[in-house]
């Protein structure tokens, strides 16, 4: 017959709790990692690593601790995880700022978190041994409740925390959990006289009371502060979404705003028309046809700002992952003046993720600020419709119908496994299937100095998906030599393509690109275009990776 046992499940409360808690605060350091260095799949392996070995180590050292007691160690166990937990975020992104090799302290962390989490499983066993009559039950309530926990804990992360929190108030949010638990424990077995430091005990909780509040109330002023310390400019703007963090920095004396994802610059605003004009008037003066255009990526409007300037454009499609982006693209004062309201609501249509399909464009109009001599009332034009859906690009071209004359790939470096895919074959091969035959393709490419092999990689792999690719490059100060490519399908002859760009005729208003500036980005010096490899970036060997975080960044 079940008889009920408060303090079995008291135990047993506590290690569905410590399973959601502990991998949730192993969670924010392998994201702190990510976010800081890039490589999410290499750093969450590696902390996952980490504190499975550090939970081994202490299952060894559990041994040395005497029978007596052990409800106070589980507190103090308890108590410095939500004190280690709770502040491991800020302290980490601390030693980024101020050590060279700062992945030891993240490591640091990671290991002495993964140890108390393996100190507390063996405790709680041996504690709830005094009171469960069968070692099959023992078990069950100890490692059930830790392995559902845990499964709570990653659901809480991805749909909670992730999405609502920063990560340093995260860690205090998890570690509130462990503290709670050390104070229920505390004082029911306080009560039932177990406890016998009584006076030690009550203190430590006290000031970790004090300290997990502190920090939970500070943390945000923290990381501006500390945030600060990485860049030379003032922060104007920072916001971490579901997806990546944003910083956008000013210049007061140059009156020069930089915007930064991850830490990794994006653009200046005083020269990301070098970027721009280059990444999208090249491609839109080669393609037979304009009607149409897809922009994967640019959610800041840089890139839409361009196009537009093309009255023969019917239609434009924006897919950008993160909504917040694009949200800041159409609402930021810096933003709306950079691209010109690209994203003017007049002209704007968003969609939701999941629905791709979609009717023919309407022609939107807008007034022209002049008044027709007869009738008096105010002119319009006709304008491009411009639509804009969140979500993953490769997800896009997976399921997404209809073609499109000229594609914009305006996304991030290859420097992650999340980014490395869309500079894939198989991405290249969906690309392929939604351009028109006469269409083309205008992507960055990073740049063919500093990253050379990450570059001519690119090359290779647009190749192996049966695209012709025609690389230019240019200086673009605030990020040194870069790189893109135009890219047609096979079945346009090179030689068609060549004759266009030889009478290529840019006429729309740039500020910095000219006929003379594209014909001479076209040429590379000797053997800069030249590779001894030969491999190609796939989806189950995503040897860009590799090339853009190890080989690339160095001066040859």
């Amino acid at each position: 017959m079940f008889r009920f046992n408060p303090a079995t499940f008291l135990l047993g409360s506590s290690m569905f709790a410590t399973g959601a808690t502990g991998l949730v605060l192993e969670y924010i350091q392998g994201a702190m990692g990510a976010y800081l260095l890039g490589n999410s799949i290499e750093q969450y392996s590696i902390v996952i690593g980490l504190m499975l070995f550090m939970m081994g180590v202490a299952a060894k050292v559990q041994k040395y601790f005497k029978d007596q007691r052990l409800i106070e160690k589980f507190i103090l166990i308890e108590i410095f995880l939500a004190l280690i937990g709770g502040y491991a975020p800020i302290a980490t992104y601390w030693a980024y700022g101020v050590m060279t090799h700062f992945i030891l302290a993240q490591y640091f962390f990671v290991m002495s978190i993964g140890f108390l989490i393996g100190l507390e499983i063996p405790v709680v066993m041996r504690i709830n041994a005094q009171y469960a009559e069968k070692l099959s039950l023992n078990i069950e309530s100890v490692f059930a409740a830790d392995y559902i926990g845990s499964l709570v804990g990653a659901l809480l992360w991805v749909f909670v925390l992730l999405r609502k929190f920063p990560l340093t108030e995260s860690g205090f949010i998890m570690s509130g959990v462990n503290f709670t638990i050390a104070v229920t424990t505390y004082a029911y077995f306080r009560h039932r006289g177990f406890i016998i430091n009584k006076n030690l005990i009550s203190t430590l909780i006290i000031i970790t009371a004090v300290a997990l509040f502190m920090g939970f109330h500070y943390n945000r002023s923290w990381v501006i502060r500390l945030e600060q310390k990485l860049y030379d400019d003032p922060i104007v703007f920072s916001k971490t979404t579901a997806y990546q963090h944003l910083v956008m920095t000013r210049d007061r004396p140059l009156d020069e705003y930089r915007f930064y994802i991850n830490g990794n610059l994006q653009f200046s605003s005083m020269d990301e028309q070098r970027y721009h004009e280059l990444l999208v008037h090249p491609a839109m003066n080669l393609a037979q046809n304009r009607r149409r255009v897809l922009i994967l990526g640019g959610g800041d409007g840089l890139a839409l700002r361009e196009v537009l300037k093309y009255g023969d454009v019917d239609d434009i499609l924006l897919v950008d992952m993160d909504p917040e982006m694009t949200k800041l693209g159409a609402s930021h004062p810096v933003f709306r003046k950079l691209n010109r309201d690209a994203f003017d609501d007049a002209r704007v249509v968003s969609m939701i993720a999941a629905g791709l399909t979609w009717g023919d464009p309407q022609p939107v109009f807008q007034e022209t600020g002049k008044k027709d001599n007869k009738t008096g009332l105010p002119q319009t034009e006709k304008i491009a419709s411009v639509r804009i859906i969140n979500i993953d690009a490769d997800r896009f071209l997976s399921k997404v119908k209809g073609k499109w004359n000229i594609v914009i790939i305006d996304l991030p470096d290859p420097s992650s496994i999340e980014l490395v895919k869309l500079y894939s074959t198989v991405f290249y091969m969906k690309l392929r299937r939604v351009l028109t035959d006469t269409g083309v393709i205008a992507l960055q490419a990073t740049s063919p100095y500093h990253a050379r092999e990450s570059y001519l990689c690119i090359k290779r792999t647009l190749e192996a998906a049966r695209l012709h690719a025609i690389p230019f490059h240019e200086n673009v100060p605030s990020f040194g030599e870069w790189g893109w490519f135009l890219v047609w399908k096979d079945s346009v002859p090179p030689a068609k393509i060549d004759a266009k760009i030889t009478r290529m005729q840019i006429k729309v208003p740039t500020r910095y690109l000219t006929d003379e500036v594209f014909q001479s980005a076209l040429v590379f010096g000797k053997n800069e275009l030249h590779s001894s490899h030969t491999d190609v970036n796939t989806l189950m060997f995503p040897v860009l990776l590799n090339y853009y975080l190890k080989d690339s960044w160095l001066a040859d």
